[in-house]
């Protein structure tokens, strides 16, 4: 089939306004009008690969996805599940992090409808809901625990046995083996934030040894006066955790010596 059907097959099963502009032996660019969520186009090249053609995004896709996530972060968890799920339904390959979809059978514009379906649905990861979104917060603070804290170091959902045998007052990690362990609160919501608050002041009515660390998902999101009473009783605090992970692994391992 030429380039000229190709296009003309292009535009009747996915639009009017798609078109190619050639950048090279076998190799076009594919403009549609599809965007991502922050108004930058979705990257699509059409090129041949021995006697068949393919459609890739080049890598552009994820690289996309990094401007706010880490890298790391598409990789596991609930986006890892979006991501793979969704690849699968709409047939298309992951090569190293190249999103690509062989044209079968000359069904140039259905392998295309299809592949612009998956690469904005990956994109779904950046605005998933607030439930999945609080999910996918403490998944991620569990594996960055789980790869700061040796794991004789640390216990998650701890809860004292002595004083609160129901487990009423939790503590999202607690990191063990010093003489004041270090209480840590993931903090992804409001009632969280209270809930962290209520069990710090248990602590101290209970005289309990320790020090406090608060993570938060986004502490400009977390109302103010819900805010001012937990840093009353929190020692340290971080104010997201995917833009301090650095700076919370050397906060940890520094105390974690003394």
């Amino acid at each position: 089939m030429s380039v000229e059907a190709i296009e003309s097959d292009f535009r009747r099963k996915v639009g009017e306004r798609i078109r190619l502009a050639g950048e090279g032996v076998d190799r076009y660019r594919v403009f549609t009008p599809f965007l991502f969520e922050d108004g930058d186009h979705i990257a699509i090249v059409l090129k041949r690969e021995g006697n068949g053609w393919v459609l890739s995004d080049e890598g552009h896709t994820y690289m996309h996805l990094t401007y706010d996530l880490d890298e790391k972060d598409l990789q596991r968890g609930s986006r890892q599940k979006i991501i793979t799920n969704t690849l699968s339904i709409f047939s298309v390959q992951d090569c190293e992090g190249e999103l690509r979809i062989a044209i079968p059978e000359e069904q140039y514009g259905d392998a295309l409808f299809s592949f612009v379906q998956a690469l904005l649905k990956v994109t779904d990861v950046t605005y998933l809901s607030r439930e999945r979104v609080k999910s996918t917060f403490m998944e991620d603070f569990h594996s960055f625990m789980e790869a700061t804290v040796p794991e004789d170091r640390r216990t998650f959902d701890w809860h004292d046995p002595q004083h609160d045998p129901d487990g009423k007052y939790l503590v999202d990690c607690r990191i063990n083996g010093l003489p004041k362990p270090i209480m840590v609160f993931a903090v992804p919501s409001d009632d969280k934030v209270r809930d962290a608050t209520i069990s710090l002041l248990q602590f101290e009515r209970w005289n309990m040894p320790h020090r406090s660390l608060g993570i938060f998902e986004d502490q400009e999101e977390t109302n103010r006066k819900v805010l001012a009473r937990f840093s009353d009783m929190c020692e340290k605090q971080f104010s997201s955790l995917g833009a301090n992970k650095d700076r919370i692994a050397s906060y940890l391992q520094e105390a974690m010596q003394k």
